[in-house]
């Protein structure tokens, strides 16, 4: 039987977040989007003695990094996913274009045109956001903005390192609602 969900891990799910997306950080931009399942972390230790050395027991919730998803369509993955009692919340990280609030609002409402349009758009802004909840209804998520946009080496700042320091930290439990409303929905019957 799977724990429950303390105020302790309700407390820590924006810390697991930023862990989450410092991870990602290593691996660098240009990546798929990955899934990441949130475990009580004094049960996997008692499950996995041998993980001791690795997980960072000061934290009542680890991270647990499952396979990218590449070239899905993200809501068909996501509608597919499903997790075992176990799992007490989940992450998502992915690359998305920013755009400054009047450039999105002058997006084409077809989901692949307003792609386009934004991956066209003189002002977007590569950006990983990481959205984490929790079983309870907790959420919370992290966007990174990339410092560098190696698609434009005129952009004030482009040093020719795209992996360079990332830029600004955003973090607001309301980000990306409906990325939210479909990480709880994986938990749902």
């Amino acid at each position: 039987m799977a724990s429950a969900i303390t105020d302790e891990m309700i407390t820590a799910l924006p810390a697991v977040t930023r862990e989450i997306e410092q991870f990602a950080a290593s691996e660098g931009w240009d990546r798929p989007a990955r899934m990441f399942a949130l475990v009580d972390t004094a049960e996997l230790l008692e499950a996995e003695p041998n993980l001791a050395d690795r997980l960072n027991q000061s934290s009542p919730l680890t991270p647990v990094a499952q396979d990218e998803l590449p070239g899905q369509d993200l809501s068909e993955a996501l509608a597919g996913i499903s997790w075992p009692e176990r799992v007490l919340g989940c992450a998502l990280v992915q690359e998305i274009l920013v755009l400054p609030p009047q450039a999105e609002q002058e997006l084409p409402a077809e989901d692949s045109a307003a792609r386009a349009t934004a991956a066209e758009h003189p002002e977007r802004r590569e950006a990983r956001l990481v959205a984490a909840v929790l079983r309870s209804g907790t959420q919370t998520c992290v966007l990174r903005l990339r410092q560098n946009s190696p698609t434009d080496p005129t952009a004030e700042g482009f040093d020719g390192d795209p992996d360079a320091e990332e830029g600004e930290l955003v973090e607001d439990s309301a980000l990306a609602p409906n990325l939210l409303n479909a990480l709880h929905a994986t938990f749902e019957d």
